[in-house]
């Protein structure tokens, strides 16, 4: 199968639960067209904002099934395929493709320790096994592995990979990945996606085809308008949005470190945007994630109406 090389505002779709921790199929599609409305170019499931990891295999296909089902091909739907090994890797692959995904997106094998000559052999048993496009997923903080340029360009060439999300927050190596595609102008097709939120304007600058960005669940609106201006050159115009979103970005960090980790802050900030919002009818994160305090709910409604979102 093709697909049109990737490009525009992609969020990484967060996955509503109900307090019970089931997957609310009526606040995802509410969620879904709620990206839709804002502009997004194409949605991404079952990614590190979507608590993949989190999601036993049943509710990882269902809301596969959902959102492809909900968008009727619309706009092209990527699934992750994320666990530690090739073969378990491969299950997810023939579990997300046969709930329609368009393509799927694969990182680093982790748990052990691996070789860049394994981690290619792991792309390339993905790709041969898989129906549909494989984009590789530069995801360090949880992997544990750094996808070097040289790996990825040429598992580009090879076709191997349609795309690069890269979330490392590296814009120097997110460079070479870019550099390096354009100067082997016989890579066609190739999307190269930065993960992260904060420096798209930078990113965009440099070449980047598109963006993913978690915070794009609570602002898409922003996130494509920012898109927009970055494409039409306005610099001045994108400084100011790209600023505007990093400072609500600072919802994140409402989650008190003394007990709870990143994640659960983060990801708990973005329900409770979207919670407040209207667009999901509960802000439950999945287990054994700590949910945040109503003072600190009350915090990210305090980024919301600063960022004009209330």
């Amino acid at each position: 199968m093709t697909l049109a090389p990737l490009t525009g505002v992609i969020p990484p779709v967060c996955t509503p639960l109900t307090p019970d921790g089931e997957v609310d199929v009526a606040s995802l599609l509410s969620l879904v067209d709620h990206l839709v409305a804002g502009g997004v170019h194409a949605l991404f499931v079952l990614g590190s904002t979507s608590e993949a990891a989190f999601l036993p295999d049943r509710q990882r296909r269902l809301v596969v099934e959902s959102v492809t089902g909900h968008v009727g091909g619309q706009l092209p739907v990527l699934a992750g395929a994320i666990d530690m090994t090739t073969p378990r890797v491969l299950d997810h692959v023939a579990s997300v493709t046969a709930a329609g995904a368009d393509a799927v997106v694969v990182t680093a094998p982790f748990y052990t320790r691996t070789h860049p000559a394994e981690i290619a052999r792991h792309f390339r048993a993905v790709a041969a096994a898989s129906p549909v496009p494989v984009i590789a997923y530069d995801l360090p903080v949880a992997v544990h592995t750094k996808l070097s340029a040289d790996v990825v360009l040429e598992l580009a060439a090879d076709g191997v990979v349609a795309g690069l999300k890269d979330s490392s927050g590296d814009l120097a190596a997110f460079r070479q990945v870019v550099t390096g595609a354009r100067e082997r102008g016989a890579i066609t097709g190739f999307s190269v996606l930065t993960g992260s939120e904060l420096i798209v304007d930078a990113a965009l600058a440099v070449g980047a085809d598109g963006t993913v960005p978690g915070l794009g669940n609570v602002d898409p609106h922003g996130y494509v308008r920012l898109d927009r201006l970055c494409r039409t050159g306005d610099r001045d115009g994108a400084r100011a949005e790209q600023e505007r979103l990093c400072a609500l970005f600072g919802m994140v960090t409402v989650g008190d470190p003394a007990r709870m980790g990143p994640n659960s802050s983060a990801i708990g900030a973005f329900k409770a945007a979207l919670h407040l919002r209207g667009v999901i009818a509960c802000p439950a994160t999945a287990q054994p994630q700590i949910p945040l305090s109503p003072d600190e709910v009350e915090r990210v409604g305090q980024h919301l109406a600063a960022a004009g979102l209330l």
